[in-house]
């Protein structure tokens, strides 16, 4: 392997920063095992039973998709969550029999100097969905309440700001009739650090890495903070959090797709192919704390 963009940066902090007790748990894990402290189960879901969960639903999403097309729904998804914990995933298996037409990712990276002068949610109105669309935001605008904080990116002004501003923003969005789902995935440090490690091994998945996750392995315990305080602040009756664990990606994504199936009253809805959400995957911002 020739050119890799982090060969070896994420095997050193393994080896020489990461706290001892996440090093003991990553060696000592064997196969099959779920790398979380507070995880409700031990071993991952069985294959096959994800897998026919998971088709089924597909199913019910493609009758989601098609009502909200028929009449004019706007969906609006925000994923947020720790860096590798499992965004990008759960979206492709939202997205991935869904007419892509109406179907759509946000993923933005980091502000132009034009966009850097706007006000801050102007460059996320833009892609908010128009009728018929389901609109899936990989990261969105609690940038600012978490990763900009903890890196600096804003000073403690415009996050106050942020903050008193995000609520009757989103409150906007659903007095104009647009379905928000807030979702964030949560993953522990020994099972992050896991997964950093694979995607370094891999020429394939390498592209996830950037500096800003090598760093941010650094800063576990700023996350912490800003997160708590984010989702504490946001979490209201008109657009909730919704917490994922995450440690088990199948179940995390089935319970995701799940969570917004059930909340729809589309047509041709069965809600036993949909099956219950798993409330020991599922719950508020209390599940960042516990």
């Amino acid at each position: 392997m020739t050119d890799l963009p982090f060969d070896g940066d994420i095997s050193r902090y393994f080896a020489e920063d990461a706290p001892a007790d996440v090093r003991a748990e990553i060696d000592g894990a064997k196969k099959g095992e779920i790398l979380a402290t507070n995880f409700p189960y031990e071993k991952k879901w069985k294959r096959s039973d994800y897998d026919a969960a998971l088709e089924a639903l597909q199913v019910e999403l493609v009758k989601m998709h098609r009502w909200a097309k028929d009449t004019g729904q706007r969906i609006a998804i925000v994923f947020e969550g720790r860096d590798a914990a499992g965004k990008g995933g759960t979206i492709k298996r939202f997205r991935e029999n869904l007419n892509p037409r109406g179907a759509r990712v946000v993923a933005l990276s980091k502000p132009t100097e034009t966009e850097s002068g706007q006000w801050y949610f102007q460059r996320y109105i833009k892609h908010l969905p128009t009728e018929g669309e389901v609109v899936f935001f990989d990261r969105s605008w609690y940038n600012r309440g978490v990763v900009e904080k903890v890196f600096g990116f804003c000073d403690d002004a415009q996050r106050d700001k942020w903050f008193d501003q995000v609520q009757p923003f989103e409150q906007m969005l659903v007095d104009e009739g647009i379905k928000v789902f807030k979702i964030w995935l949560n993953v522990d440090r020994a099972a992050q650090l896991q997964r950093f490690l694979d995607r370094e091994s891999d020429p394939l998945k390498q592209w996830k890495l950037s500096w800003i996750d090598v760093e941010g392995l650094k800063k576990w315990d700023d996350y912490t903070a800003a997160i708590t305080e984010t989702l504490d602040k946001t979490h209201t009756d008109a657009a909730p959090w919704n917490v994922v664990r995450s440690a088990d990606k199948r179940r995390a994504r089935v319970n995701a797709i799940r969570l917004v199936l059930n909340a729809l009253d589309y047509t041709g809805k069965d809600t036993n192919a949909i099956g219950d959400v798993d409330p020991e995957i599922v719950g508020g911002p209390e599940f960042i704390r516990g």
